[in-house]
């Protein structure tokens, strides 16, 4: 596959990369296992130094490495210099908590001393998307590297600047040297990394049949991994709701990042009672959403990341027409240059058309319209994904309901999900397995070690 940067806006091809030769991937991986050996015996002061250091390159170049992102991969300007001032937060988050989170953990057993100690694995392979890219990178580096693991990073084929960004970033931040690097090396080459008995681990974020490949490989290599997939996450308003509220916040839930992210809401489901009001307020605020220029500080909409992208979604929409859905707002791919789709709203949809259980990576809602929650819950859990899930009422026996039923990773109340480095973050059925974040996310890739003294 190509490693290319290619502006999604005009279709222009900034700048094109050689993968790495056999040669070359082999140093990085004798590298890696080589640092390794003195890694893991830094201390955690020392990685916090080196990890703040990071902090203040991503806050001091926020506005370098958000322009990066989006001509690569099209997201508004606004939300890439978000995304490096989160990086940035999750950075000083794991420098102050790491060495609590990993602290040796006692346990009363039948022995004088009974702990549990967590131990770094070695290095860690990544396999991360395009669609947040330095997020999506630092949320695994972090815990990593605090944890006193090396990580490699196969960053997505059309995000390579992103990627070669941030490992200079860490070399910047005096990161030891092996300790984090970028492999420019296409998807075919990640079956034999995981192979490599030197790689000890794996996380994935991306598609379903990017984690199925992933997980296969690794179940024969005896090797464990953390799989974050896809999500068509419900967004449930009952009666009761603040309709305003969740009007506003469901249209930023849908189209941020330019509708490609797997937590994005992406199923509408409505009460009847108040379904009318929530959908003309929700069409209204779609129709005003500005599409063009990503660059451009009043632009709502970006383009889609690649004419792939663009041509699944079209595909996606017109089967949902074909099936009977209807189009209330958008429903085209606009006519100008770039990857551009308008946002749309469908509604009346029939039972088996695409939205019942495929995902829209792109500004699609698709509205449902219940008589209860009891039907709001069965209708969010009939998909194949579980990765989160959003609420909105006042009723405290429905707020319970939820949160027990809804099966997700995540059960937002009257917010939109999101994640957050102080909270755990995955999914359950084909949305993936394993945690990231939170003291779950860096406990995943450590041997947690029993220790019994008589």
């Amino acid at each position: 596959m190509a490693i290319a940067s290619i502006n999604p806006v005009t279709g222009e091809v900034l700048k094109t990369f050689i993968p790495l030769t056999d040669d070359e991937l082999e140093q990085k991986l004798a590298l890696a296992d080589h640092t390794f050996a003195t890694y893991k015996h830094t201390s955690f002061a020392d990685r916090a130094q080196w990890i703040n250091q990071a902090a203040n390159i991503l806050e001091a170049k926020k506005t370098e490495f958000a322009i990066i992102m989006t001509l690569e991969m099209g997201k508004t300007l606004q939300s890439a210099i978000t995304e490096v001032e989160k990086c940035a937060n999750l950075c000083r988050f794991y420098a102050e908590q790491a060495p609590i989170y990993l602290a040796d953990t006692p346990a009363i057993t039948d022995a004088s001393r009974t702990l549990i100690r967590y131990q770094p694995l070695g290095s860690i392979l990544a396999v991360m998307p395009w669609n947040f890219p330095f997020w999506q990178v630092f949320r695994f580096a972090i815990p990593c590297l605090m944890a006193g693991n090396v990580g490699l990073l196969k960053h997505a084929s059309n995000v390579p600047q992103c990627a070669l960004a941030i490992a200079d970033i860490f070399h910047k931040a005096r990161v030891p040297e092996g300790a984090f690097q970028t492999l420019l090396i296409g998807a075919e080459r990640v079956a034999g990394l995981i192979a490599d008995q030197r790689i000890k681990a794996a996380t994935l974020t991306g598609s379903e049949p990017a984690g199925q490949s992933l997980a296969a490989i690794a179940g024969h290599h005896l090797k464990k991994v953390v799989l974050e997939l896809g999500g068509s996450d419900p967004f449930i308003v009952l009666k009761s709701a603040d309709l305003e509220r969740a009007v506003s916040t469901a249209v930023t839930a849908r189209i941020m990042n330019n509708g490609q992210t797997c937590i994005a809401a992406k199923r509408f489901i409505l009460e009847e009672a108040i379904a009318d009001q929530f959908v003309e307020q929700f069409v209204h605020k779609f129709k005003a959403l500005k599409v063009g220029d990503p660059m451009q500080s009043d632009t709502d909409v970006g383009p889609l990341a690649t004419p792939q992208i663009l041509q699944d979604l079209e595909s996606q929409v017109k089967a949902s027409v074909d099936a009977g859905a209807k189009v209330l707002v958008g429903g085209y791919r606009l006519k100008q240059s770039g990857n551009f789709y308008a946002p749309t709203i469908l509604a009346d949809i029939p039972f088996g058309a695409p939205p019942y259980q495929e995902e829209f990576f792109g500004p699609v809602a698709s509205v449902f319209r219940v008589k209860n929650i009891n039907e709001a819950i069965a209708l969010a859990n009939s998909t194949q994904f579980g990765l989160g899930a959003s609420i909105w009422t006042e009723e405290p026996e429905e707020i319970e309901l939820a949160i027990e039923q809804i099966d997700a990773g995540s059960v937002f109340v009257n917010g939109m999900v999101k994640s957050d480095p102080r909270i755990p973050f995955g999914g359950i059925k084909r949305s993936g397995f394993g945690r990231e974040l939170g003291m779950e996310g860096i406990r995943e890739f450590v041997n947690i070690k029993t220790i019994w003294i008589r």
